[in-house]
């Protein structure tokens, strides 16, 4: 899909999902998998459906990386908004496919990496790593996903 597809949900949140590669997940799917990640937090989150070009570009741009990653995290400076990520469909069906994962699973376990991140969350240290994989994990099972941590670990 070359045109971006966004859509609006507003309640006690607004998550917007910007669409500009495939595959991807439908923005319903990616709304519920980062409300579940938000848990209560009321602030503005966008969700930006990316293609390999702009994740590297994105990742050149905000850190020493130059190669396309599976999930970026960008905390706003606004008080009302979480902040944004970016989610690169080429990355993510590439290590699904060689991860054995179904590609669903794979998605709705970078938005909720990238979710967990924007509100604090980290893996730079065991006990953190340890904290963030458990969130990960039990937000995961609600929608049916089993453990990613199960067979491999995703690069992030």
């Amino acid at each position: 899909m070359n045109a971006a597809t966004t859509r609006d949900v507003s309640a006690v949140r607004q998550i917007d999902v910007q669409i500009a590669a495939s595959p991807s997940p439908s923005p319903d799917a990616l709304i519920a998998w980062a409300r579940a990640a938000m848990a209560g937090d009321g602030r503005r989150l966008c969700i930006r459906v990316v293609d390999e070009t702009e994740a590297r570009e994105l990742n050149g741009r905000f850190s020493d990386r130059v190669e396309a990653t599976n999930v970026l995290s960008f905390p706003a400076e606004l008080p009302e908004a979480l902040g944004d990520i970016a989610v690169c469909a080429a990355v993510v069906a590439r290590e699904a496919k060689a991860q054995n994962k179904p590609m669903d699973a794979h998605f709705a376990h970078m938005v909720v990496h990238g979710v967990l991140h924007l509100k604090g969350m980290d893996h730079a240290t065991e006990p953190q790593a340890r904290e963030m994989e458990a969130a990960e994990i039990e937000i995961l099972r609600a929608f049916g996903f089993g453990d990613p941590y199960s067979a491999a670990v995703d690069a992030c």
